[in-house]
C-alpha cells in the first residue's frame, strides 16, 4: 500500500477524517459530543458506510474520538494537543541542539538550508520501494522476531566486502550493526570511556558529537580543523597535555567544513595517537559522496586503534535507521553485550533487510554516481550565489552537500539564524559547531536544500539591512 493511501490522505476515508477533524478543532463538535451515525454520515456525504466506518476506526486509533458499544462514536473528552501547541521552541539557546530541534520539528513548509540531510526526492526511493516489496514475501520470523546479536549477516557480509575493496581485512564477525550512527558512537563511548575522561573533537565538528560527549560526562578538548584535516601541531599539543582516551572525527568530507584528510596529516595523526594510546573513532558517514576515496585512518591502521562507524541515513534513508561499527574482535564482543543491555539488540531486522536490499540493488551504484554529479553542480551554483552576497566558502569540498562559509562584515550568524527562524527558515550558525565558540561569523549551508529562491532573497535582504 502506498504511504498516502495508508495514511488516508487524498482518499475518501481521508476526506471523512479531515471533515471531522475540522469540526473538532473549530469546536463545532465539542468534547464528549456524539458523532453522526455511520449510515447517517455516509448518506450525507454520499459515501459507502464502510468508508465512514474505516474513518471512524482510524480516528479512534488517533485518540480523537472513542466508541461506546451499542451507543455510537463520541468526541474524546480530553483532546490531543493541537499542532500549534507542540511546535519547536525557537526562543531556546542557540546551542548544539537548536538546529536539530528546528530542523526535525518544523512543519512541511519550513525551509531548511541549515539541516543535515538531502531532500526526500534526491534519495534512492525506487530501490527502497523494491526492497520493501521483496520484504513482504519474507518469512514470518523476519517480520516479527528479534534479530541476531550482530545484526543481519547479509548486510554485514556486504559491508565486509566493501571494506576489503578499500584494504580493510575485517570479516562479518568484526562488524556490529546498530540502530543508528549516533548509537554506534554512544556504544563505543560506553565501552571505552569513564566520566571525567578526556575526548578530542575537531573544532568545528558535527554538533551532535559535542552533545554525546557531554551526555557521557567527559572533558572535551578541541583541535583546530584545517583544509587537510586536524592541525597536527594542535593535535600533538592536545594529546601531550590532556592525555585523551578518544579522538572522534570525520576523515572524509568533514562536517561542517567539507575538508578531506591528506596523506601527510593522516600519517602524523596515527603516529601521535599510537604514541599516546589514543583510540580514534572515524565516522565515515559521508564516504560515498567522494568521487575518489581520500585517506582513511581505519584503512591505514587496520582497525587496531581505529574504530570505523557509519550509517546509511545520508545516502539511503534517514527514516530506515541502521548503522554499524567495525572494530577489533574483542571490542565487538563487549559492544554486543552493551547493545543487548541498552537496546536488546541492534537495528530492526526489517530495517537491516531493507538497507541490504537497497544497497544490493543494481541501480544503487548508478544512483550514487548521479547524486555525486548533481551535488557537484549544486555546490558550484550555490557557492557562486553566496559569493555574490559576500558569503565566502572556507574551501571547495571534494564532495557532499555542505559549504562552510564566512559571513560578510563580521555578521553574527546566531542572530541571523534567530531572525531566519521567525520567517520559517532554519539556518546552521557556526558556533553550534565550535567548541571554543570561535565561529560567530560562520554558517553551514546545505546546497541541496537551497533551491527555493526565497532563501537567497531572504539572505540578501537580511545582509543589506
Amino acid at each position: 500500500m502506498e504511504p498516502e493511501a495508508a495514511s488516508g490522505k487524498g482518499t475518501r476515508t481521508g476526506a471523512v477524517m479531515d471533515a471531522i477533524r475540522r469540526k473538532v478543532s473549530t469546536r463545532e463538535l465539542a468534547p464528549a459530543e456524539k458523532l453522526p451515525s455511520i449510515r447517517g454520515l455516509a448518506r450525507s456525504m454520499q459515501l459507502s458506510p464502510s468508508t465512514v466506518a474505516e474513518a471512524y476506526d482510524r480516528l479512534v486509533a488517533e485518540g480523537l474520538i472513542h466508541s461506546r458499544p451499542g451507543s455510537g462514536f463520541y468526541v474524546a473528552g480530553s483532546l490531543p494537543l493541537a499542532l500549534s501547541e507542540v511546535e519547536p521552541r525557537s526562543n531556546r539557546a542557540v546551542d548544539p541542539f537548536w538546529v536539530s530541534r528546528q530542523s526535525l520539528d518544523g512543519g512541511a513548509d519550513m525551509l531548511r538550508p541549515g539541516c543535515g540531510w538531502l531532500p526526500a526526492d534526491w534519495m534512492a526511493n525506487p530501490a527502497i520501494r523494491r526492497a520493501m516489496r521483496r520484504l513482504t514475501r519474507s518469512h514470518d520470523a523476519l517480520l516479527s522476531d528479534y534479530g541476531p546479536v550482530r545484526g543481519s549477516l547479509a548486510l554485514r557480509g556486504l559491508l565486509a566486502r566493501q571494506f576489503a575493496a578499500e584494504g580493510i581485512e575485517a570479516g562479518p564477525d568484526q562488524i556490529l550493526l546498530t540502530a543508528s550512527g549516533t548509537q554506534a558512537i554512544d556504544l563505543v563511548c560506553r565501552l571505552l570511556l569513564q566520566p571525567g575522561d578526556t575526548v578530542l573533537l575537531d573544532d568545528p565538528c558535527y554538533f551532535n558529537f559535542q552533545a554525546l560527549m557531554r551526555a557521557h560526562r567527559v572533558k572535551i578538548v578541541g583541535v583546530a580543523m584545517t583544509p587537510t584535516g586536524p592541525d597536527p601541531s594542535a593535535f600533538a599539543q592536545a594529546v601531550k597535555e590532556h592525555r585523551p582516551r578518544l579522538y572522534v572525527t570525520n576523515s572524509a568530507i568533514h562536517n561542517p567544513t567539507g575538508a578531506s584528510l591528506s596523506p601527510q596529516t593522516a600519517h602524523r595523526i596515527l603516529s601521535l595517537a599510537a604514541d599516546h594510546e589514543v583510540t580514534i573513532v572515524e565516522d565515515d558517514i559521508f564516504a560515498d559522496f567522494e568521487p575518489e576515496p581520500s585517506p582513511r585512518l581505519a584503512v591505514l591502521d587496520g582497525l587496531s586503534r581505529v574504530v570505523r562507524i557509519g550509517s546509511f541515513s545520508k545516502t539511503l534513508s534517514a527514516s530506515i535507521r541502521c548503522g554499524y561499527i567495525a572494530a577489533r574482535a574483542d571490542w565487538i564482543e563487549g559492544l554486543i553485550d552493551l547493545q543487548i543491555a541498552t537496546n536488546f539488540g541492534g537495528p530492526s531486522p526489517v530495517a537491516a533487510e531493507i538497507v541490504h536490499g537497497a544497497l544490493a540493488d543494481g541501480s544503487y551504484r548508478k544512483h550514487l554516481a548521479g547524486l555525486r554529479s548533481r551535488l557537484a553542480r549544486r555546490r558550484r551554483e550555490v557557492a557562486r550565489s553566496l559569493e555574490e552576497l559576500g558569503i565566502r566558502p572556507f574551501l571547495e569540498p571534494r564532495g557532499g552537500f555542505y559549504l562552510w562559509c564566512r559571513l560578510p562584515d563580521g555578521r553574527d550568524a546566531g542572530s541571523l539564524a534567530r531572525f531566519a527562524m521567525a520567517d520559517g527558515i532554519v539556518l546552521a550558525p557556526g558556533n553550534v559547531f565550535s567548541l571554543g565558540e570561535t565561529a560567530p561569523d560562520r554558517m553551514r549551508f546545505n546546497v541541496a536544500q537551497m533551491a527555493d529562491p526565497r532563501i537567497g532573497s531572504w539572505l540578501r535582504q537580511a545582509l543589506e539591512s
